[in-house]
């Protein structure tokens, strides 16, 4: 029984990212999809000293370290990940064990701009890091122009897009 999880670097309801990562899974065809929460408090070491460890962290570790790969969607904030999926990151890094170490995941974007989330990709991928995780180097997926990529369903428009995160999702499938 294959387990996928996805993690949107965007809270909004209509969130293109959210619409990419289940365009991802659908491809993917898993036995089971979740999309992680990371609606968490902002990161304080103060809080985690008086508190431990918030129960949706704790979730979103189990989670992740449940899922046999990862796949995570983020848009493009200033140049950079988005503040949520940064403190995500920064909660889980408290977390033991490490869920990602050795884990399979691959990274996606859907942005406004033309460049399609080329930044955040590169961010991320730094961010991921400390974790150690397998993350795949390609083919990568960057959808421009977001706002017209997808249709009322949510599946992506344009076809090299669609064959790419084909490819991906096969890909990250052989890592498992």
């Amino acid at each position: 029984m294959t387990k996928l999880l996805g993690i949107s670097g965007s809270l909004r309801a209509g969130s293109r990212n959210t619409a990419l990562l289940h365009e991802a899974a659908r491809l993917f065809a898993p036995d089971e999809f979740t999309l992680g929460d990371i609606r968490l408090p902002l990161y304080d070491g103060d809080l985690e000293d008086a508190d431990g460890m918030p129960e949706a962290v704790q979730t979103l570790h189990a989670q992740i370290a449940a899922a046999d790969a990862v796949i995570i969607s983020t848009p493009e904030y200033n140049s950079n990940i988005s503040g949520v999926l940064k403190n995500a990151l920064d909660w889980l890094s408290r977390a033991k064990p490490h869920p990602w170490a050795g884990k399979p995941v691959a990274i996606l974007s859907a942005a406004a701009g033309r460049s399609g989330g080329a930044r955040t990709q590169f961010s991320l991928r730094n961010c991921m890091t400390p974790f150690n995780p397998r993350i795949l180097q390609g083919p990568e997926i960057m959808i421009a122009a977001a706002g017209k990529a997808f249709d009322e369903d949510g599946r992506l428009l344009n076809e090299f897009s669609i064959k790419s995160l084909t490819k991906l999702m096969d890909a990250l499938r052989a890592e498992i």
